[in-house]
């Protein structure tokens, strides 16, 4: 969220999960429009990793479903969006910082 607000770009908070578990899901936007949904794994090594996410569609009701449903299994989800002017450099930065 630093780093996007930072550029001058905008982030908000959609689910505050839990502060010490639970996943973490990045809604990636450029002018509104859904560019990609990242989600921080464990890797094999033990290291945490951004992983796309797929779901049906960019529609944003899509995305309000396909955030709901993750909730429903995950309460402790935390999920965040990112409206940011260079969406695919940001996820490209975003996956080699992890």
């Amino acid at each position: 969220m630093r780093r996007a607000e930072q550029a001058g770009d905008f982030s908000t908070i959609l689910k505050k999960g839990d502060p010490d578990r639970g996943s973490l899901l990045i809604v990636v936007n450029s002018r509104g429009r859904n560019v990609a949904i990242l989600e921080r794994v464990l890797s094999i090594d033990g290291d945490y990793q951004w992983r796309p996410v797929t779901t049906d569609s960019a529609e944003p009701a899509k995305v309000a479903e396909f955030l709901a449903k993750r909730a429903r299994f995950d309460e402790d989800l935390w999920a965040i969006e990112l409206d940011v002017a260079d969406p695919e450099r940001f996820i490209a930065e975003t996956k080699l910082t992890g």
